[in-house]
């Protein structure tokens, strides 16, 4: 057995070197994988100078994989009841099929992270996607770090993304649209393009327990939304029209099935909606608008809000932005807006100047 120079100590096994060091009270052996004394000199100085600065060291540290990163990321978003994990999973195969399962996390640099980015751009993936992927990653690596499971974190590159939201709908383009979907799917459609609410998570999981028909109010409770808060939309004519309507739907579904019937939006058997995409695709299609997606509508109702001069502060309250900065996303500024915007600027120029 020799000492190296400062702590620590350096000794053969066979013929491999090893080293031995102290971190936090607890005794450390690693295998250099050399023959070569030299190799383990440098190693047992970089891990003296990590001890000294107070990173995470050990052998356990260096076998940390990519698929133990994905862990830890997948248990921190079901402990704190996060509601993308399929999405995680989509972004999690994307990483495992490029870096492997069992790449070393201490493999996985800023370069080759550059290089993940152009891989998934080739595939025709959209930039937002691939941003999205290595936030996830990105994650990983900083609960690994607190975890003490890696010894640091590699700088992420991130791309350029315009985040402007494009897609909305005209009231003539979804009248197009509900031409051709089948009328169980109208109403949660009509709702969703008055209120913006999200319709998988705000309103195909609303009961009739989230309905104030008396009171005017269409609720959802906290921690059920995006942001974790509660929220209310209060009533519009047509959304009472609508939610009365539905109402008078189901109680004839509960009569012709004999059984109480919670959710607000059904299919004609009373069972909730899950998925209609097949259905909207279809028809946005055969309605001369392919491509549009369902979160047109919420862009939509933003929009509307912004038309009918609605306080922002009050618009992103019943929509559910927590702030103001995602809210201008969506806030689109058009052609009929710009032009109401000039005539109220003519309309008070020409109020001044009568008065003058």
């Amino acid at each position: 057995m020799k000492r190296a120079r400062g702590l620590g100590i350096i000794y053969l096994r066979g013929r491999v070197w090893w080293v031995q060091y102290y971190a936090r009270g607890a005794r450390h052996r690693e295998s250099s994988q050399s023959a070569n004394r030299a190799d383990a000199v440098r190693l047992l100085k970089q891990r003296l100078a990590d001890v000294a600065s107070g990173r995470p060291v050990g052998p356990r540290i260096e076998r940390t994989t990519l698929a133990d990163l994905l862990d830890i990321v997948v248990n921190d978003y079901r402990a704190n009841g996060r509601r993308s994990l399929r999405r995680l999973d989509f972004a999690a195969a994307h990483l495992a099929a490029y870096f492997s399962p069992a790449a070393r996390a201490i493999e996985i640099t800023t370069d080759r992270l550059t290089a993940y980015q152009a891989h998934r751009l080739a595939m025709g993936a959209a930039r937002a996607s691939v941003n999205y992927e290595l936030a996830i990653l990105r994650r990983a690596f900083s609960l690994a770090l607190r975890a003490g499971k890696v010894a640091s974190r590699p700088d992420f590159p991130m791309l350029h993304v315009d985040n402007a939201r494009q897609g909305f709908f005209e009231r003539e383009h979804l009248e197009a649209v509900l031409k051709y979907l089948p009328g169980y799917l109208h109403p949660v459609i009509r709702t969703a393009f008055i209120t913006g609410w999200r319709i998988h998570s705000e309103l195909l999981t609303r009961q009739w327990r989230h309905v104030d028909l008396t009171h005017g109010w269409l609720r959802l409770d906290p921690g059920e939304s995006k942001n974790r808060e509660g929220r209310e939309f209060p009533f519009t004519p047509e959304l009472r029209s609508i939610l009365e309507a539905q109402r008078e739907y189901v109680r004839n579904l509960e009569l012709a099935h004999n059984r109480l019937i919670p959710h607000v939006f059904v299919r004609p058997d009373g069972s909730p909606i899950r998925d209609f995409r097949a259905a909207w695709s279809s028809a946005c299609r055969r309605a001369g608008l392919p491509g549009r997606i369902p979160h047109d509508l919420r862009r939509s109702a933003v929009r509307n809000l912004e038309r009918a001069g609605v306080p922002r502060s009050a618009a992103m309250k019943i929509t559910g932005h927590k702030t103001e900065a995602i809210y201008r996303r969506y806030a689109i500024v058009d052609e009929r807006m710009m032009r109401e915007a000039a005539d109220k600027l003519a309309n008070l120029h020409s109020a001044r100047r009568i008065a003058q």
